[in-house]
């Protein structure tokens, strides 16, 4: 009899072991593939760029108001300063969203054909 409940408890205490071992596995499962899921879907590569356009076209101190709703409507700009006294608008921007070429469109579009300064 002593012998049949110490191999109960042995096959009892595996069972536990085993269960306990089974929800350990799940927990980590979910964790990488929650992990995976989050990377994948986040640009791991993204970063915020300041640009420096030339907007030579601004000729009035409403210019740059224009400029500056045009480029704030491009996905993936974040700021804005725009100013006639140097006609320049200085943009950041997250370089996973959008690209210079988008943002100097966005000018051109609204009527104001920009360049980068200084081959940034």
């Amino acid at each position: 009899m002593y012998r049949f409940k110490q191999a109960s408890r042995a096959a009892a205490a595996r069972k536990t072991s085993t269960a306990s071992f089974a929800k350990i596995a799940k927990t980590l499962s979910i964790i990488v593939v929650t992990t995976i899921t989050v990377l994948t879907l986040s640009p791991a590569f993204a970063a915020s760029k300041t640009v420096t356009l030339s907007v030579p076209s601004m000729y009035c101190e409403m210019c740059p108001i224009t400029v500056k709703k045009a480029l704030n409507k491009v996905e993936g700009v974040s700021k804005v300063e725009a100013s006639f006294e140097k006609k320049e608008a200085v943009v950041t921007f997250d370089d996973a969203k959008t690209t210079v070429k988008a943002l100097t469109k966005a000018t051109e579009d609204a009527g104001y054909p920009s360049h980068v300064v200084g081959g940034q």
